[in-house]
């Protein structure tokens, strides 16, 4: 605490990586990759936010196997994916930013439909949201997606990104196998906290195994599934004090809710249920205008609503920790600078203007036009954008 507060515009090191500053763009799937290869949209939507002057963005979301997507489109670690994610890098990097890939297994928030394969859970169960049972993961299903992870990490290298985000948060597989809720197996990825916590610790040791000191890896980690018998700050708190003694990561963002179970949790403002609905197939959207107010609930939203968590894992751990959540302007982030945090993470106020980093040099003092409806997160299909800017 006697450390002087940082700049957060200034340079700051992430692992072997020096960002321009300490501001990241966070993972939110773009919805614009195709066949699940990079397209030319999806370089556009990562060359303007870097061009708007954040220290880095991250590309979302690389899935580490083929049935770990949540979405047929998604970018798989293929050789014949590499040349796109060259070019992208190619670019991000042109503009003086940056650029980080979150690699992850989606298990039981994937698409058994559009992957053709089950999706993977600690146990096999029924979920509305995976429309359907989920597959039980076995030992060569775990060994497969932890090796996974670890090739990921090498070809991220080969395709010129800085850094990687292991994915551990909201329920996707890891996170679930984290939750006491979800995971109700009996054998040693069960139970126990620290069985729980076998599988994120296994895929951050096989990535950092695979790559070393090349890039920076970093890991996205919920600190409260936000729902009654799920993970919890308690639990989270001590997953964090594993990972920092295992020397795998140079970093820890940290996040909240399930994509399972409670979407919104994360996302607090407005809970659009009839764009969700509209912008969903049949019979997910008789689906969610029939259950929708439960499924997706409503939670107010205030500046830096996840720092009150935060600070607990702050105290607990010397680690670099990312702040996320409700980080809208330059007040925001000095506050996080001041608590602690090495680095702040944005999304919707970067979807409304791409450009808001290079506005707060110029202006510090510049507001958000960000409203929090989360009506962008209705778009991630056909391309994630503010829909209230005119395209």
């Amino acid at each position: 605490m006697d450390d002087p507060i940082p700049d957060v515009l200034a340079p700051a090191k992430l692992g072997p990586v020096t960002l321009r500053n300490r501001v990241i763009k966070a993972a939110t799937y773009e919805g614009l990759s195709k066949n699940s290869l990079v397209t030319d949209e999806l370089i556009e939507f990562h060359v303007r936010h870097a061009a708007g002057g954040v220290g880095m963005t991250t590309v979302a979301y690389c899935a580490v196997a083929p049935d770990g997507r949540t979405h047929r489109k998604q970018i798989l670690w293929t050789d014949e994916a590499l040349p796109g994610l060259r070019k992208l890098t190619d670019a991000v990097h042109g503009e003086g930013a940056a650029v980080a890939a979150q690699i992850g297994h989606a298990g039981p928030v994937a698409d058994p439909k559009g992957n053709r394969a089950p999706a993977l859970a600690p146990n096999r169960r029924f979920y509305a949201a995976a429309t359907g049972f989920t597959k039980a993961a076995t030992q060569d299903d775990i060994e497969r997606i932890v090796q996974g992870h670890a090739h990921a990490g090498r070809m991220a290298i080969e395709a010129g990104f800085d850094a990687v985000e292991i994915h551990l948060g909201h329920n996707y597989l890891a996170s679930s196998f984290l939750s006491p809720k979800i995971n109700r197996r009996k054998d040693e990825y069960g139970g126990s906290l620290e069985n729980r916590a076998r599988l994120s610790r296994e895929i951050a040791r096989a990535v950092r195994d695979a790559v070393g000191d090349r890039i920076a890896i970093t890991a996205k980690l919920n600190m409260d599934d936000g729902v009654p018998g799920g993970f919890w700050l308690d639990e989270a708190i001590q997953v964090a004090k594993w990972l920092e003694a295992d020397g795998s990561l140079d970093a820890l963002e940290l996040t909240a809710g399930s994509s399972l179970l409670n979407p919104m949790y994360l996302f607090k403002g407005d809970a659009p249920r009839r764009d969700f609905a509209a912008a969903m197939p049949q019979p997910v959207r008789l689906g969610i205008k029939l259950v929708g107010r439960w499924f997706l609930r409503e939670y107010p939203y205030e500046d830096l609503y996840l720092l009150k968590d935060a600070r607990q894992v702050r105290a607990a751990v010397k680690m670099p920790l990312i702040l996320l959540g409700g980080v809208t302007d330059k007040q925001g982030m000095d506050t996080a600078m001041a608590e602690g945090f090495q680095f702040v993470a944005m999304a919707r106020a970067l979807l409304r203007e791409s450009d808001l980093i290079n506005r707060i040099k110029d202006e510090p003092d510049t507001e958000s036009l960000c409203i929090h409806c989360n009506k962008c997160m209705t778009a991630i299909y056909g391309g994630t954008r503010c829909v209230l800017v005119e395209s």
